[in-house]
């Protein structure tokens, strides 16, 4: 099957996907937490992905052959276990771009959604569970920002590949190159422009 995707110039290295179709096969649940496993973790069988993914072994490796038909997962090189499949995923991660026309457009906005929704308790999930456990200089480094710009188009761009080439080598480093006391750390940014005439709708803007 042509998966519509591309090996990928992004500082990230991430594999950029641009068929509709591709992008509405990645947009279940079980599929992006399939994908999001193999990339942290590396390479694994469908009984081993199973309790962290929400499916029986069975209905993991349907949702693992169905991602190799678009591209996203291989047979992880290496294995020595021929009694089950091993997978890995293409790229240490992925990304689109809404397309022009209407079908490009609904299913980028399917994936987003699937995408958003799986992120959405993240936060809550942290401040619950790890938050608790971590040390001082950690939990002061740590938070949220949620901060309106006024900019163009091109400017947003502009700042948005800025931010990626600021964190591209953290993204990158490999795990032979981290440093003494280096641990992961989820950087969640969202870009949601408002909709036309809303320019200065802000209450708290003085008379």
């Amino acid at each position: 099957m042509d998966s519509g995707n591309h090996d990928s110039g992004n500082r990230f290295g991430d594999l950029e996907i641009s068929d509709p179709r591709t992008m509405r096969a990645l947009a279940h649940p079980v599929r992006l937490a399939i994908l999001e496993r193999l990339q942290r973790h590396g390479p694994a069988t469908a009984s081993r992905l199973s309790p962290h993914v929400g499916a029986t072994p069975s209905v993991t490796s349907w949702h693992l052959r169905h991602l190799a038909g678009f591209g996203l997962v291989r047979d992880a090189e290496g294995g020595t276990d021929r009694r089950e499949r091993r997978w890995a995923a293409v790229a240490r991660g992925f990304r689109f771009e809404t397309p022009e026309d209407e079908e490009g457009r609904s299913a980028a906005q399917v994936l987003t959604g699937e995408m958003f929704a799986r992120n959405a308790d993240l936060p809550l999930r942290w401040l619950t569970d790890t938050a608790p456990g971590l040390e001082p200089e950690w939990t002061r480094l740590a938070g949220a920002s949620n901060t309106r710009i006024v900019v163009t188009a091109d400017e947003l761009a502009a700042l948005k590949d800025a931010l990626e080439e600021l964190i591209a080598p953290y993204v990158v480093r490999e795990p032979d190159d981290r440093p003494p006391g280096s641990r992961d750390v989820r950087l969640l940014t969202y870009a949601l422009p408002e909709g036309a005439g809303n320019e200065g709708d802000d209450t708290d803007a003085p008379e």
